[in-house]
Order: structure tokens, then sequence, then C-alpha cells
């Protein structure tokens, strides 16, 4: 299983590296469009469509209102903004598993919310990339998603005792989440003082990147949600060793938004 994830990885790390900071435009749009597509194939499945054709149907949905996205731009601040509150909602229903799986049980219900994660993740990446240092903001909320997780893993192994959402992710802990945490604020202050910030600039970045964290870490936990909810380990066999698209996404997907939103509060870009 090792090999077959380390072999994966080799060749994965240079399209993905390629694709994000080697494209620009249509051609970045098409590229994040092709992953959320399959994202979106691997979703139907945890909608409870395990017949082809119907998750064939679904992704070509996404496909569509993603080339609908991309030639009406001014569509970015209500897609972003229907992502946050999602977020916010997810937050609730992570929480309040297994209970909360009544209000969203329904096969249309798990539709729609496969939109509300897929669509804004998409928006926001090809946002990020028209603005000022776009390529370095990517790699930033990169970093910081990678960072915390890294830091979850060795503090969680070292120290993890409280669960963080026992029905949902046994394996996650709240020694996990801090240890994370600290991590990515250690890495925004880093980069902060390297860039010469200012104290406010410098208090509202370790703000935004803890935001950032902690909502990627719903976005894992609702991926496994639905995932437990559905019987399922992985969201499918796309990249052997690692599971599907998803499964390698799923904390970007609700990381990628918000730091789209925080970037624009901050003056970054204009929505």
């Amino acid at each position: 299983m090792l090999k077959q994830r380390i072999i994966t990885a080799l060749i994965l790390l240079p399209i993905a590296l390629c694709g994000f900071f080697l494209l620009d435009g249509a051609s970045f749009a098409l590229f994040i469009g092709v992953v959320v597509t399959l994202g979106a194939w691997e979703w139907a499945r945890l909608a409870g469509f395990q017949a082809q054709v119907a998750r064939v149907v679904y992704a070509a949905v996404i496909a569509v209102l993603l080339f609908l996205m991309y030639l009406l731009p001014d569509l970015a601040p209500w897609v972003l903004g229907a992502s946050v509150l999602w977020w916010m909602a997810a937050t609730f229903l992570v929480l309040t598993y297994p209970q909360s799986s009544e209000r969203w049980a329904s096969a249309a219900s798990k539709l729609v919310i496969g939109l509300l994660i897929l669509l804004p993740a998409w928006q926001g990446l090809v946002l990020i990339k028209q603005w000022e240092l776009g390529n370095w903001l990517i790699l930033a909320v990169m970093v910081l998603v990678w960072g915390a997780d890294i830091g979850a893993y060795f503090s969680g192994k070292a120290f993890g005792k409280r669960k963080l959402a026992a029905k949902v992710s046994p394996g996650k802990s709240w020694e996990g989440l801090f240890g994370g945490l600290i991590a990515s604020l250690v890495i925004t202050a880093i980069v902060g003082l390297f860039r010469g910030w200012s104290s406010s600039q410098l208090v509202f970045g370790l703000l935004g990147a803890s935001v950032v964290v902690l909502i990627s870490v719903v976005g894992d936990l609702t991926e496994s949600m639905f995932k437990r909810q559905s019987g399922i380990k992985d969201s499918s066999n796309l990249l052997p060793g690692h599971g599907g698209v998803l499964d390698r996404i799923d904390s970007l997907t609700a990381a990628i938004p918000v730091f789209a939103v925080l970037l624009w509060a901050a003056n970054w870009g204009v929505l």
C-alpha cells in the first residue's frame, strides 16, 4: 500500500504543480474544472447513486455550471457567499451528527450540498489566480492546510486522548486539532515576519489562518460524515493508494472559498 501511495504521489505531484502554477486564464479554469468534475462523479456515489449513468449525469451538470460561472464572473460573490453560509451550517451538522442526518438524508439534499461544496472551491481558485501574487496565495492556502494536517497527525499521535468528533471520525482528537492549528499559526507568523507585515496585518493574518484551518477541518469531517452515512470508506479508487479525488481535496474545498473571502475582505481583490 505504501509503495502504491508513493508511486501515485510521484505521478500526480508534478501534474498538480504544473496545473496550479503554470496555467492561466481559461486553461487554469479548465484544469481545476476537470478535478472538480471528477469530484462530482464521486459525490454522486456518496449521495446514493451507484449507477454510472446517474453519476456521469451529475458530473456533467457540474461541468455545465462551471462553464456558466466562467462566462458569468459576476456570480462569484454569490457563489462564495453561499459557500460561507454552507460551511457554517456544515459545522453544526457535523457537531450534531448522527441526529443531523435527518436534515440531509434525501438524495436531493445531498446533490444540492455537492453543489455548495464543489462549485465554490472552483470559483475560489479561479478568483485567487487572477489577483496579485495569485500563485503564491494558492500555495499559501495549500501550505496552511497541509501544515495543519501534518501538525495534527503528529500531535494527535503523541498526545491525542480526547475525541474531536467520535461519531464522525474516531481517529481525530482535540489535541491533534490544536497541534495542527499551532503549526499553521507558526507558518503564518514566519511568513508575516519575512514579508514585514505590520502588527495589525500580522494579527489579521493569524486570525485569518485560524479560520481557514478550522474550516478545513470541518471540510474533512463533512466528507467523513457523508461517507460514514453511506457506508463507504473511500470516495472512489481513482487514485491508487489514496482513495478518490474528494479524499485528497476535502479540506481544501472548505478552506479555499473561505480563504478567498478573507482575502477580499483584506482588499486583495475585488469580487
